[in-house]
Parts: structure tokens; sequence; C-alpha cells
């Protein structure tokens, strides 16, 4: 496991609507709650260099570790694998002309981005995250 983070068991997270406007920043809520995209190279993530782990913005989950993390020149923070598999779920996106695979945290079924086929070894995987999705926290 990434920097001695071990993931117990995952319980949900649930919350009103209402609740979770009140606890998330209105970009983090269009993007977690409603599967918005913040425009790229907006957030403060996608060229953070420091090492530590990036967690759920809803819920803290630790998520990704800095250790999985590189520069795809997306805009978005890219990592090419989760902190442990069972933090995120994933289903296929149909809004544009083809489909895509959707990531969300396994706790609080917030959205975080898109995983697609482009990443480096030993994954093949980019995980594309929106940096409003995501809290850092440094080593």
């Amino acid at each position: 496991m990434a920097q001695n983070i071990t993931i117990g068991p995952i319980v949900k997270v649930v919350k009103t609507d209402e609740e979770w406007r009140k606890l998330l920043s209105p970009m983090a809520y269009g993007v977690l709650r409603h599967e918005n995209t913040e425009r790229p190279f907006t957030d403060n993530m996608h060229d953070n260099k420091r090492a530590g782990i990036y967690y759920c913005a809803g819920c803290d989950l630790p998520a990704y570790s800095s250790e999985h993390k590189f520069d795809s020149g997306t805009g978005w923070p890219s990592f090419w694998q989760p902190i442990d598999p069972k933090v995120v779920e994933s289903t296929t996106d149909y809004k544009l002309i083809f489909p895509r695979t959707e990531v969300h945290c396994t706790r609080c079924e917030g959205h975080q981005g898109h995983i697609f086929k482009d990443g480096p070894k030993p994954t093949g995987l980019r995980y594309c995250i929106n940096g409003v999705a995501l809290k850092f926290v440094a080593s």
C-alpha cells in the first residue's frame, strides 16, 4: 500500500442534497454530486509535485497517492492507479458520442473523473481526476 495507508472496510456516507450543498463549494458540489467537469488547468492539484495523499473532497477517503501521480499534460490531476482498488468504483458514461469509464468514490459515490487507457506503465491507465474532487495532505 502506498505511503503506509491501510484501507479497512468502507462504510457508505449518505447525505441529503442540502447537506452536500452546505459541505461542498459550488464547484465541488457540481463535480461530485452532478458529474460536472471543471475546466482544465483551473485547479491547484494538476501541477502539485509534493509528496502526499489525495483524499476524496466529499468524505475524506484516501483515494490517490503522489507516488502514482504523473503529468498527463491534460490540465487535470492524473494517476495511474488509486491508492487501493476498493476506494473507487467505475461506471460507463454515455454522455458523449463514445462511452467513457467514469470513476466515483466508493464511500460517498462522488464523481471524481474518468479512466482512460492511455496512461503509463505499469497499468496503462490514466485516472483523470477533477482537482475539486480531491483534498491534498502533504507527507
